[in-house]
């Protein structure tokens, strides 16, 4: 499988079991590796909630990671009634980029590509925040369009889509917009690239933040919860038209990365610390991922900041992100669904070993 080496491979042990299927040994297709034993990639993805930064060396079975950093940042901070970048939510990002940027000199990264989405994109200061950040840390931010956020988030995630699975809806819920593709018929391999069998596409705009703002994160109403979910189907509306034919193909099923589905994830497994080893790569079946949701909507905010798996950071934001993850379940209902720790970054970082030709042509041994 191409993954991510960190060190463990995905998490297989929740896979639905009318899909287990026996493993080949590892004899037969050998796939050489060329790349320059110096070459070190970075990948930073801020979005409007999160600032993260991922440092990597291509492997034979995709990328090996040497060095992450996140951090809540924020940066969107009330652009659901304002249409600029207020001034405490720059400092704290400006701190995180400084890290970030500590760490790409440390590590010696010899390419990288540093991306900003929709807290950048919607705000009329979103320039002149690229500005300030070329200034005061010499970092190149690139604000990037919906298509393009969309793309690298399928190409981020896509080698967990099941092997047989001739139909997959890819999802991310982020803090101001939500990506979401349905991929056709791919098949998971380092020189294969996902994007050429994305058939539809949308970026909707509304995230965890923007909703958690205008609906309220600490006390959510039943009322204010189906509220959202019924914002989030309408807009899907047209993407769902267009991928109407998605659920009828084998082995379909949706597949998620975000802080939302990773953390529903962490809470089903009732860890007490999140680990993303457990996590990256976890089946979870639609009534399982239904009881968890419930179970939150009945938590108090305290409850649910002292879960191990949210915390203070993310208790006002939760269950926005629940509601969007249950108009995408309701849209394209699915026995199963695979959650991913990985999206933007990975998805950046394979692209651009893919563009310099780190991976050559397999053949037999």
């Amino acid at each position: 499988m191409t993954g991510i080496e960190t060190p463990h491979e995905p998490n297989q042990t929740a896979q639905p079991r009318k899909w287990q299927r026996s493993r080949r040994s590892g004899r037969g297709r050998s796939i050489p590796f060329d790349r320059k034993p110096s070459a070190t990639y970075a990948a930073l993805d801020l979005g409007t909630n999160n600032c993260r930064l991922l440092v990597a060396k291509p492997s034979r079975n995709g990328l090996r990671v040497v060095d992450a950093f996140s951090r809540i940042v924020r940066l969107g901070e009330g652009l659901g009634s304002s249409d600029r970048l207020c001034d405490d939510a720059v400092h704290r990002t400006l701190q995180a980029l400084k890290i970030c940027k500590e760490k790409i000199e440390a590590n010696g990264v010899t390419r990288s590509r540093l991306i900003a989405t929709e807290a950048c994109r919607g705000a009329i200061n979103g320039m002149e925040f690229v500005g300030q950040v070329k200034d005061h840390l010499g970092l190149d931010l690139e604000i990037v369009d919906r298509q393009a956020e969309a793309f690298l988030a399928v190409a981020g995630c896509a080698s967990l889509v099941d092997g047989r699975a001739r139909s997959c809806i890819v999802f991310d819920i982020g803090g101001g917009s939500t990506e979401i593709a349905w991929l056709d018929g791919y098949k998971a391999g380092n020189q294969v690239d996902p994007n050429a069998h994305i058939r539809a596409w949308d970026s909707l705009d509304a995230g965890v933040v923007t909703l958690a703002e205008r609906y309220g994160g600490h006390d959510v109403s039943n009322g204010q919860y189906e509220a959202m979910v019924a914002e989030i189907m309408q807009k899907l509306s047209g993407f769902a038209a267009e991928a109407q034919d998605a659920e009828k193909a084998p082995f379909f099923h949706l597949l998620g990365t975000s802080g939302t589905v990773t953390t529903l994830g962490g809470i089903y497994l009732g860890l007490e610390k999140y680990d993303r080893r457990r996590v990256d790569g976890l089946w979870m079946s639609s009534r399982d991922m239904s009881d968890i949701t419930q179970r939150l909507q009945s938590m108090s905010y305290a409850e649910r900041a002292a879960n191990a798996c949210i915390g203070q950071e993310r208790a006002d934001l939760v269950l926005a992100g629940c509601a969007i993850l249950d108009a995408i379940r309701k849209t394209f209902p699915t026995p199963f669904l695979r959650i991913a720790d990985r999206g933007l970054r990975e998805g950046i970082l394979m692209k651009m070993m893919r563009e310099d030709g780190v991976w050559r042509q397999g053949v037999r041994s």
